[in-house]
């Protein structure tokens, strides 16, 4: 399902996997982000880190009117504070989605589906 923006121009469509690529670009940029993670992972079979177009496989995105809700289905960095890279995650990906795409966020619900040991 698309959401349909109306402007003197047109009209604009815009997926969920547009805005699965756009939030998970914003979050894959934060520190402590290994990576994103399959939001199926048992059912999948998947434990590797998703790759940039497999995005919308480690994402949900539910959309009401012109609101949106995300959740986020995350690999972080062993070591790091997991409620700081929670919270940098949903400041930047809120930020990046009204700014990227006019859209209000609701709310980003952050899911830690493991953590990783990164060899500097």
């Amino acid at each position: 399902m698309a959401l349909e923006i109306k402007n003197n121009y047109g009209t604009i469509l815009i997926t969920d996997d547009v805005i699965a690529s756009v939030a998970g670009g914003a979050a894959v940029s934060c520190y402590g982000i290994v990576g994103m993670a399959s939001k199926n992972q048992v059912k999948d079979g998947i434990t590797d880190i998703l790759k940039k177009e497999n995005y919308s496989k480690g994402i949900i995105v539910n959309r009401k009117d012109n609101n949106v809700i995300i959740d986020l289905h995350i690999i972080v960095m062993y070591g790091t504070k997991i409620s700081a890279i929670a919270s940098n995650v949903q400041s930047t990906v809120k930020y990046q989605i009204e700014k990227t795409l006019g859209m209000e966020v609701d709310g980003i619900n952050i899911h830690i589906q493991g953590i990783k040991v990164v060899n500097n």
